[in-house]
């Protein structure tokens, strides 16, 4: 099934100095101070950059929430029990979630990817099935060996890759959910970029301080059980969970076909750092749309060189925080599109 895997994709050719370069002129003379709309004009700029055009407009945005358990979850990681994760599938479908009220919210196209939750599944119109063979009910307990073998994991990533390439839109926006994964990521972090638990671990659904050093005990021996996991796919098969590794290969394909993609929190952090570890490229195309409370992720966006959209103390996942930065995006762009310039309104510009 994995035969034709390739760890990268031929990515397009983004001309970034000129691009930007036009597109900041272009903001400079509209009908305000220079930079008076701050990170907004940067994001503007962003987005011309990423989908290769200095007119950037957005369309058929497509929030996914990729969901799968996680073996690990049996060892106490979480303040939640596993069963959860099936839990809040049924919320997605239902629009019970956090996630759903936002993405009705901003008119964005909602689709739940089964990638290994620990149960099966009515047929649902927002609903997709990507188990994979010999992993469809979850991972396996990361502390105790690999995960998922790297076959599934390369399985894995194509599902991911398939899924985004049959949806429409030119903008991707990640969500997750899956009871134990911010310790997959924190695994991730502590594997990718050296750092120590202690910096990669936090809190995940609201453990006490008894559990999180528990937590951090159990990532511990993850790590040890897994010390000879060091290339990106090697640690993301050894220690991520299916929902990562969908994520991994739908940033890949997301940023093939051009897209914008708007990262959420942690997690989807933790799948996009892995697909940057393959392909830096991909960056580029990824807007991270808020600052989670989550420990690791701040010292993990700094890593990675770049700077959330917002800052609200949010810790759910599930695309959320991504849902709620999409107005800023329709805004960078609008802006560009409609807003008057010095010489086409007739405004004086400034004294020199």
């Amino acid at each position: 099934m994995d035969s034709d895997f390739d760890t990268t994709l031929p990515l397009p050719t983004l001309d970034h100095a000129a691009r930007r370069q036009h597109v900041q002129a272009a903001l400079d003379a509209k009908t305000k101070p220079l930079g008076a709309l701050g990170r907004l004009e940067s994001l503007a700029v962003q987005l011309a950059v990423a989908l290769g055009t200095d007119q950037p407009a957005l369309f058929a945005p497509q929030l996914v929430v990729f969901a799968a358990d996680h073996g690990i979850a049996a060892r106490g990681v979480s303040a939640y029990p596993a069963e959860v994760t099936r839990q809040m599938v049924l919320n997605f479908l239902t629009g019970g979630a956090a996630v759903s009220v936002l993405a009705r919210q901003h008119g964005l196209a909602l689709t739940v990817a089964d990638c290994g939750v620990a149960a099966e599944f009515e047929a649902h119109p927002m609903l997709v099935r990507l188990k994979t063979a010999g992993a469809e009910h979850g991972t396996a307990d990361a502390s105790r060996g690999p995960a998922m073998s790297e076959a599934q994991c390369r399985t894995a990533i194509l599902q991911g890759r398939r899924l985004v390439a049959a949806l429409p839109g030119n903008v991707l926006l990640l969500g997750e959910m899956g009871i134990g994964n911010t310790s997959a990521a924190a695994l991730l972090m502590a594997r990718l970029t050296g750092a120590p638990l202690q910096v990669c671990t936090g809190r995940g659904t609201g453990l006490d301080d008894a559990g999180l050093a528990a937590k951090r005990a159990v990532l511990a021996e993850a790590l040890e059980a897994n010390a000879q996991a060091t290339r990106p796919l090697q640690a993301l098969a050894a220690l991520g969970g299916l929902e990562i590794a969908t994520m991994v290969g739908a940033v890949q394909q997301a940023a093939v076909s051009g897209r914008v993609i708007v990262v959420d929190g942690f997690i989807t952090t933790a799948a996009v750092a892995v697909a940057a570890a393959l392909q830096p490229a991909v960056l580029a195309h990824c807007v991270f749309a808020h600052r989670s409370q989550e420990t690791g992720h701040t010292h993990w966006l700094q890593r990675l060189g770049v700077q959330p959209l917002l800052d609200l103390d949010l810790r759910l996942g599930e695309g959320s925080g991504a849902a709620l930065a999409w107005p800023l995006l329709d805004s960078a762009c609008r802006v560009l599109a409609e807003m008057a310039s010095f010489a086409s309104a007739g405004v004086s510009q400034r004294t020199p």
